[in-house]
């Protein structure tokens, strides 16, 4: 961590020292300082991180160098010095931006724990910018768009997960990018570069899903005409994907887990044990608490599946990534349709904003593309959402509920600006609108920049 910088300004020369000692033992390079003016021109030319600042010197007031360090030097930690004449003046320096103040005459144990104070806190700022930077050089994760809170958990929790050679459980409703996640665990993880195989356990029977994952010898029944590798096996050294893993049989969960154990399988109808390094992601939207209460899923299993359990959000709890997610699908399916549709009217986003989505993404893709290949300009409108929204669309303006058309886009606009993170210029281009009209529409509407 670097060194921090400490100025102590006072034009009682004993006291600046005696400060200046204590900053120096907690690991400051510090510089006194008898009055105002050349500290204010060193702060110019190498700014400091912490400054005590008495509030009477000789050739000026310590509150004007109070507001000149607030207002112009980012995260700097100021402190003040005064007489006991003095304290509503230091109170009042605390309520322009001072950490602290302190009273002469000083004393030792006050001085070090005002000192030590905003060290902490100036050690706390610059882990949080290290952390920051070392997140934004963090490439996003493929295929994965959300910039709501709930998405942020869970790209974080994918990328500490994706380091640690363990299995993971996917809770997560249809249509909410379970697969996605997956290998979005294995991208990241030291398995990269070996296979991701991905098996559905819903709606086969215990014979076909024993031949898909275990493999099979020649001979083994009936039309096994030749030796089959099993997912399991192709997988060796890489991640092996089970959606739907609480609709698994229960003679099946028992091989599972054995798998899981042992590190080995058996193909059917072979008599040699196969060694692996698999790592397994489940995912289930099923309550398998509720599961293994009834007898349908083995509690023994669930614990090693459960090693870490991610929720995947469905997409009515993530309503802010609604209008990203809708930009990305009109790029999409205007490069699959050969069409040029930039954006949804005010409208039509409202609806989208409503409507529940108990299919989730997948649904809203669906959705937008439906009304990309349906669309005839370079906007989409109520008419080109499914019949069904349509209903939805009435009871959001219809009736007393119908709102005039300014009041639509400032709301479309809001919204949008929201999702972006007050992006400008991705708002802009979400909205179909040249950057300086968003402006004035900001403007206009009287809509603050809540950053």
């Amino acid at each position: 961590m670097s060194k921090f910088r400490a100025a102590v300004i006072d034009d009682e020369g004993q006291a600046a020292r005696h400060i200046a000692r204590v900053l120096e033992k907690l690991g400051f390079e510090t510089e006194t300082f008898g009055s105002g003016h050349p500290f204010l021109a060193r702060m110019t030319e190498a700014p400091f991180q912490l400054v005590f600042i008495d509030l009477r010197l000789p050739d000026m007031d310590g509150m004007e160098i109070l507001d000149f360090v607030k207002k112009g030097f980012e995260d700097v930690e100021a402190l003040v010095v005064t007489g006991h004449g003095s304290i509503p003046s230091a109170v009042k320096a605390t309520g322009k931006g001072a950490s602290n103040y302190l009273v002469k005459p000083l004393r030792l144990q006050d001085i070090r724990a005002a000192a030590r104070e905003a060290l902490e806190k100036l050690q706390l700022k610059e882990e949080n910018r290290r952390l920051k930077a070392a997140l934004d050089k963090t490439p996003p994760l493929k295929d994965f768009i959300g910039n709501s809170p709930a998405m942020q958990e869970v790209f974080a929790m994918i990328r500490k997960v994706s380091k640690v050679n363990c299995n993971v459980l996917l809770q997560a409703d249809t249509g909410t990018g379970k697969e996605r996640a997956a290998r979005a665990i294995h991208d990241l993880s030291p398995r990269r570069d070996k296979t991701f195989v991905s098996f559905n356990c819903g709606g086969f029977t215990e014979e076909l899903i024993s031949s898909e994952l275990f493999g099979h010898e020649k001979g083994a029944f009936t039309g096994a005409t030749a030796t089959k590798i099993g997912l399991l096996e192709s997988a060796d050294g890489g991640t092996v994907f089970l959606d739907e893993i609480g609709e698994m049989p229960l003679n099946m969960q028992v091989k599972l887990l054995h798998v899981i154990q042992e590190r080995q399988i058996m193909r059917v109808g072979g008599t040699r044990p196969i060694h692996l390094d698999i790592r397994i992601i489940a995912a289930t939207n099923r309550d398998l608490q509720q599961a293994m209460s009834a007898g349908e899923f083995r509690e023994d299993l669930f614990y090693r599946l459960n090693v870490v359990m991610i929720y995947l959000p469905r997409l009515a709890e993530r309503r802010d990534d609604i209008p990203i997610l809708v930009n990305h699908f009109l790029k999409t399916f205007n490069n699959r349709f050969g069409k040029s549709v930039t954006s949804l009217s005010p409208q039509a986003m409202e609806v989208l904003m409503h409507y529940n989505y108990p299919g989730n993404v997948r649904e809203l893709e669906n959705i937008v593309q439906r009304a990309v290949a349906l669309a005839e300009g370079e906007s989409i409108g109520i008419n080109e959402l499914p019949p069904d929204l349509l209903n939805l669309a009435f009871s959001t303006f219809g009736g007393s509920g119908m709102l005039p058309l300014e009041e639509m886009e400032r709301r479309h606009i809001q919204r949008v600006l929201e999702a972006t993170g007050y992006n400008k210029n991705l708002a802009s281009h979400i909205l179909g609108l040249p950057r300086t009209t968003l402006w004035r529409r900001i403007k206009k509407f009287g809509i603050k920049d809540e950053e």
